[in-house]
């Protein structure tokens, strides 16, 4: 029996084992395509899935929809490659990269060779509009560039005469340089109280710690950790209060916060209180704390 039947498609025959309009659910995200879509690239893993007579190889969740183990938000630029073979991105698209992985575990070649990064004859990223993405390359290249450059125009005398080695010193130190921002990070937690006081109040219950900041320099500490599902086509230089942590460990943002170069300059909280039942005077505490921290 198969699943679309309930869309008010037509019925699959031993012939044409699939439906006209086929449900998909790509890593959580659901998706409803025609047919004739998932097929127009032959030799695609798609096509390969979807001309099999054997419909009941095919992983189904548990709707029936059938199921593919990938990045569900990224899947929708491979479908609309699919409907027209072309490719068309959001300006300041930050996951250039993982899509053109996406493409080649989906076997589309054409779709790879437009996601990879082009080089002119310099051997430098040329100014095509759909080049990697402006995360991949360091936020501090041009202030790492320009200084590069100071430093290959001084006089040798000066680098080897007296203060020279303090010169080439902080030259060599200022190509580290790291942007200087904030990034503030955010947590809702709650705890219930008995009457005496004394049981285990399980105090700060967090279950997520949300991340306010730029993006770049979000990225850049939290790196994988960061769940950038509700904001994905933030281009780097944007703010962002959607980002929040796939950990729930204060101590471990705080431990990357502070290897990044990052020192707490505020806190704030704010707390209310009920009764947890109307026959005792247990109380639940709730309460939403923020962290500002700052990098010069």
């Amino acid at each position: 029996m198969a699943l679309a039947d309930n869309a008010g498609c037509a019925k699959p025959s031993e012939d044409f084992p699939f439906p006209e309009i086929i449900e998909l659910n790509v890593g959580g995200q659901v998706y409803i395509t025609r047919h004739p879509t998932l097929v127009s690239v032959p030799g695609s893993l798609l096509w390969e899935m979807f001309t099999q007579k054997n419909v009941r190889s095919l992983a189904r969740d548990s709707k029936g929809r059938f199921f593919v183990d990938r990045d569900g938000f990224l899947f929708r630029y491979i479908l609309d490659y699919m409907r027209d073979q072309q490719l068309v991105l959001p300006d300041h698209f930050p996951e250039r990269s993982r899509l053109q992985r996406e493409a080649e575990y989906f076997m589309l070649p054409e779709l790879v060779k437009m996601l990879a990064p082009k080089l002119s004859k310099q051997n430098s990223l040329g100014d095509d509009p759909c080049q990697s993405d402006p995360e991949e390359l360091s936020p501090n290249a041009d202030t790492t560039r320009n200084l590069t450059s100071a430093s290959a125009t001084l006089p040798s005398a000066v680098v080897g005469g007296p203060g020279g080695a303090v010169a080439a010193g902080a030259g060599a130190a200022g190509t580290d340089v790291r942007r200087a921002g904030f990034i503030t990070i955010g947590y809702r937690g709650s705890y219930t109280l008995g009457r005496d006081s004394q049981t285990d109040a399980k105090f700060r219950r967090v279950a997520r710690i949300m991340v306010c900041g730029k993006t770049s320099l979000a990225k850049e500490v939290f790196g994988d950790t960061l769940n950038e599902s509700r904001d994905p086509d933030r281009p780097p230089e944007r703010y962002t209060s959607r980002y929040y942590l796939k950990f729930t460990f204060l101590e471990q943002a705080f431990d990357k916060l502070a290897d990044a170069g990052f020192h707490m300059v505020a806190c704030n909280s704010t707390g209310t209180c009920a009764f947890a039942h109307d026959q005792t005077d247990d109380r639940i505490w709730t309460s939403y704390t923020e962290y500002v921290f700052y990098r010069e």
